[in-house]
């Protein structure tokens, strides 16, 4: 095949190139690189089945030749990101998403949307189905990512509807490893950089909310199984195992045998009290479970940041 991927120097995009690539499918990259790294990318450039534009797709979207599939990825995807670019986050999910789908619409290609457990809110049931509506506050703060990717998923039903575009949309759980920025504010980067530095773990509220953590790897695994399926509606990828930010925080500290302690600070405006996916249907459709326990890939992920903060190995 030969695909779009946008967003392709993000922390998922670039994973989603790998593994695309590895299959042996041509990957045209889009990025503007607002929150994207190109770093994420340069071991790709030299590659002969991948190309990279630095484009912005809700503008006006062109790629020559042909393409099969379009894989939306564009977006800010952390708290730190979508609140420090508000707008350019209501903007790709609402007009690149839109930009994105009449591409593929255009290519007669098959598009996949990236988007995220969020839509689910702070949810009022638990563990989350896929057909559960969700409980999000559309004027908070949070609700510039919550309601772009909501946006989102309609717009892209819509296009299947009403222009028989084939879709597939992604709900995407906490996840984690390499290529995750050191300043991006998700709680695994946060811990693990402020432990290796010898700075307390900022710990939001009590630290009994509860989150579960998927590592890269497998996350792009289901992602890559959905966008080859049959399947339409909105299914869910993420780990099912539950830890709460306290187990998590207690866990990076003893793997890296940190004194650090932590920090607790005030909890943030709708942060989710719980988050945990139903993933009973990615099972039973894809034959997809996650494979990489939360420990093993802390690991792998504290090796890259090691590498990326230039400390030694031996430091705590």
């Amino acid at each position: 095949m030969r695909v779009l991927v946008t967003g392709v120097a993000g922390f998922l995009g670039s994973h989603l190139a790998d593994r695309l690539l590895a299959e042996g499918h041509e990957v045209v990259g889009l990025d503007n690189l607002i929150t994207g790294n190109a770093d994420n990318i340069g071991h790709l450039l030299g590659h002969e089945l991948f190309s990279f534009f630095n484009h912005d797709v809700t503008q006006f979207l062109y790629v020559a030749g042909e393409l099969d599939g379009v894989l939306h990825f564009a977006s800010p995807a952390s708290p730190v990101d979508y609140l420090n670019f508000p707008i350019q986050t209501l903007k790709v999910g609402s007009l690149g998403t839109h930009k994105a789908l009449g591409l593929a619409r255009a290519k007669n290609a098959r598009f996949l949307l990236a988007s995220t457990s969020e839509v689910y809110g702070d949810p009022a049931v638990h563990p989350q189905p896929e057909t559960y509506w969700g409980n999000v506050n559309p004027v908070g703060p949070r609700g510039v990512y919550d309601e772009a990717k909501r946006f989102a998923e309609a717009l892209t039903m819509a296009y299947h509807r009403y222009h028989g575009v084939e879709t597939r949309i992604v709900r995407i759980f906490n996840t984690y490893g390499p290529r995750m920025r050191p300043d991006d504010g998700r709680v695994v980067s946060n811990f693990i950089v402020q432990a290796l530095r010898g700075e307390p773990l900022t710990v939001y509220g009590d630290g009994s909310q509860t989150r579960s953590f998927c590592y890269v790897d497998d996350l792009v695994d289901g992602i890559y199984r959905l966008f080859l399926s049959d399947r339409i509606d909105p299914l869910n990828i993420g780990n099912p195992n539950e830890f709460t930010i306290n187990q998590l925080a207690e866990l990076v500290l003893e793997i890296l045998e940190s004194q650090s302690g932590v920090d607790h600070r005030p909890l943030p405006v709708n942060d989710p009290k719980v988050r945990r996916p139903d993933t009973t249907a990615a099972s039973e459709l894809l034959g997809w479970s996650p494979q990489i326990e939360l420990r093993d890939g802390l690991l792998k992920t504290i090796a890259y940041f090691r590498e990326v903060l230039d400390l030694d190995s031996a430091r705590t």
